[in-house]
């Protein structure tokens, strides 16, 4: 009884520490948890793609210092599989941003609000077992790797221009 009492409140603090830790980075680093945001929100399948290039480029070396068969290179793994987690939430604010944008702008909500429940909902849909395992949590983390790593580059994704009805200069 008390392993099953232990998992569940693991797993309680687990879910009210994740929303907490994305609304900690969106109110200490607005500015590049707002860049994470504009590409998950303007750029969805490039932030994918490099989200994979990277996921690929940082599990190589993991995985190769975990396999060997020396105690600090096994450290220098973990340490660097916690660090690469620990950054890509950083995409993963910018994502729940997106969510909590989106929901507010369907409710009188603050932005605060949206946000937290765009956390709590990623959150919750990552939770579920298979469809969010599969079909949310992966791309999910491969997207959050993307945002984190166009917002840490500061790569802002290019403003579309209008094309004007007018296309030469008028004199005043």
């Amino acid at each position: 009884m008390a392993d099953i009492s232990a998992i569940f409140f693991i797993l309680l603090i687990i879910g009210i520490a994740f929303p907490a830790m994305l609304t900690a980075w969106w109110l200490l680093f607005p500015s590049l948890i707002a860049r994470a945001h504009s590409r998950v929100e303007k750029t969805p399948w490039q932030t994918f793609w490099l989200g994979l290039i990277l996921v690929i480029a940082v599990t190589i070396p993991i995985v190769i210092l975990l396999a060997l068969p020396f105690g600090p290179a096994k450290f220098i793994g973990w340490i660097l599989l916690g660090a690469a987690l620990a950054i890509s939430t950083i995409g993963s604010a910018g994502i729940a941003a997106h969510l909590g944008a989106r929901l507010a702008k369907h409710s009188n909500m603050t932005p605060l609000n949206g946000f937290i429940r765009g956390a709590v909902i990623l959150e919750l849909a990552a939770f579920f077992p298979l469809i969010g395992w599969l079909f949310v949590w992966i791309p999910i983390i491969l997207i959050s790797f993307g945002a984190t790593g166009f917002a840490l580059l500061n790569w802002s994704p290019r403003e579309k221009t209008q094309p004007s009805a007018n296309p030469l200069p008028t004199q005043a």
